[in-house]
């Protein structure tokens, strides 16, 4: 399971995945000084060791490193809740007490994903207005692709954990992607 950042981890990070780019210490220093007292050796150890942890690579550039993003932040709060999920022991009960917590903005925006992993012929709005999976969109055949970036149980990214079951229940692979 992915250990969640802790928030100075946070704070980088997301200026890391703000920017886009590969970035320095100073420029993460100068955008944190804005909100914080924060020494440069604080930063560049809080950068060093999400390098260690593999969320950041890093590449000289004279004296000092510029650190780049290895996954997005979207990717990995994926492998939260796709962690989360599978710590449960009844995961439909997960999803329908995560469910009923989200918002309307939330269930449309969960609607407009699985619309897009399971592709047009996959969902249809019931008269209800309530998204349905059509029979047989959720086989193999149906050509969804089956991105759910997650990270390895050191906390260190991975491409895609989807593809690798769970050494206790091989079916799990296809169990977090829907197929």
């Amino acid at each position: 399971m992915p250990r969640p950042l802790g928030e100075l981890e946070d704070a980088v990070m997301t200026r890391v995945w703000k920017w886009n780019r590969p970035v320095t210490v100073r420029e993460v220093l100068e955008d944190l000084q804005q909100e914080r007292s924060i020494a440069y050796t604080t930063v560049m150890t809080v950068l060093d060791n999400l390098h260690q942890k593999g969320w950041v690579r890093r590449e000289a550039e004279g004296r000092a490193y510029r650190y780049e993003a290895v996954s997005t932040r979207a990717a990995y709060a994926a492998a939260l809740m796709n962690d989360a999920w599978a710590q449960s022991d009844n995961p439909a009960a997960a999803l329908v007490a995560f469910f009923g917590m989200m918002s309307d903005e939330q269930r449309q925006a969960l609607r407009d994903a699985v619309r897009i992993v399971q592709g047009p012929q996959g969902v249809q709005e019931s008269g209800a207005g309530e998204t349905e999976v059509a029979p047989g969109a959720d086989s193999p055949e149906s050509g969804a692709p089956s991105e759910q970036p997650a990270t390895n149980s050191g906390g260190k990214p991975q491409e895609n954990p989807a593809e690798k079951p769970d050494e206790k229940n091989p079916a799990s692979a296809e169990d977090r992607t829907g197929r």
